[in-house]
């Protein structure tokens, strides 16, 4: 797997910030705050790995996320954040009733955090894109299929158009997977600047 420099900028951030949190845990189990920013690396950094490993990832991002709103119920970027990695599990499912059930958590969740933070742009988005979300999937995985299967036509004819649905099925996986780290990298963004506390009073 090969990753451009900001990729590379951006697994560190995260596994950084992992690492802090794990830290942070240790000191207070109870700080739903670090809970959600753990879990919040955690979906990031799944992005990075195989699919095995990105599964286990995104489990443990589940659980950290749960934990969090446990300790506190009504936490909208929590429940955004569940809704995130629900439907990146579903994506990383071929089949597709399986995929349904993740993707019905996803708008669950989504759902719930619109409700608790009442006209928040984002989480209207991540219901609409929920929306959309299967057939998303089954595009996703048909070109996918398409790609492994190839076809019956001539070496030269199917070089070609390999390269091209190679590159359809690569922008159709950037198109999906930029909506969540848009998501991603928006709370990443606030939950830091949150962390930072304001800034210093003018003199």
């Amino acid at each position: 797997m090969e990753f451009s420099p900001a990729d590379l900028e951006r697994l560190l951030m995260f596994e950084h910030a992992r690492k802090a949190c794990e830290t942070q845990y240790g000191k207070d189990p109870l700080d739903s705050e670090n809970l959600l920013k753990w879990g919040g690396a955690l979906l990031e950094l799944s992005q990075f790995q195989n699919v095995p490993d990105a599964k286990l990832m995104l489990n443990d991002a589940i659980s950290k996320l749960e934990q969090s709103l446990t300790i506190n119920p009504g936490k909208h970027q929590a429940l955004w954040c569940l809704g995130n990695a629900y439907t990146s599990q579903a994506f990383l499912i071929p089949d597709a009733v399986e995929a349904r059930v993740h993707f019905d958590k996803a708008a669950e969740f989504f759902q719930k955090a619109e409700n608790e933070d009442p006209g928040n742009d984002l989480y209207l988005k991540a219901l609409e894109v929920a929306a959309k979300a299967p057939e998303l999937h089954s595009e996703f995985h048909k070109h996918a299929g398409q790609q492994i299967l190839g076809g019956g036509a001539s070496a030269s004819s199917n070089a070609n158009s390999g390269k091209k649905k190679k590159k359809k099925n690569n922008d159709f996986t950037y198109d999906v997977c930029g909506w969540i780290i848009l998501g991603l990298g928006i709370v990443a963004w606030v939950n830091m600047a949150k962390s930072l506390g304001p800034p210093p009073p003018a003199r």
